[in-house]
């Protein structure tokens, strides 16, 4: 219960300063679409605001007791998500894709395999849907010239 309330603080501290961020300092010189660069980090920042206030006032009773292997596989997603955001601009959208959700999926056992097919399935398959129908802009990093030939 008072981790609930100590966990709601620093997050609603960490969202007040993204919001002024979202609200104050991001400004899009132009706007392509109804909701454009500037709407998304301002209603992200208003949503998640009241979830933490709501966490503050009313915290959970539940108590969450993690064995070690549970909250080391936590510490292992973790250091694979901050490896995946400084990898996505060197590698690209497709290689770091593969190269996460191959390893996550292990962690989550699937066996070497199948890990290394759902990780080719979710970057190419990501990058055909978000770079190639959605049109939008991902890394393509060594790639770059190689799928530069696809859409421009």
């Amino acid at each position: 219960m008072i981790a609930d309330r100590i966990f709601a603080s620093i997050s609603l501290l960490l969202i007040i300063i993204y919001g002024y961020i979202a609200f104050y300092i991001i400004k899009a010189p132009f706007q392509y679409d109804p909701l454009g660069p500037e709407s998304w980090p301002q209603i992200l920042s208003i949503v998640s605001g009241f979830c933490a206030l709501y966490l503050l006032i009313k915290p959970d009773n539940i108590s969450l007791d993690i064995s070690k292997s549970v909250f080391l596989r936590l510490v292992i997603v973790t250091i694979l998500l901050f490896g995946y955001s400084f990898a996505y601009e060197a590698l690209g959208f497709i290689f770091a894709t593969v190269l996460f959700c191959g390893l996550f999926s292990r962690l989550l056992g699937a066996n070497s395999l199948n890990s290394i097919y759902f990780g080719l399935a979710l970057g190419i398959l990501g990058y055909i849907l978000c770079a190639l129908i959605l049109e939008l802009n991902l890394p393509a990093g060594p790639l770059e010239n190689f799928l530069g030939q696809f859409y421009g």
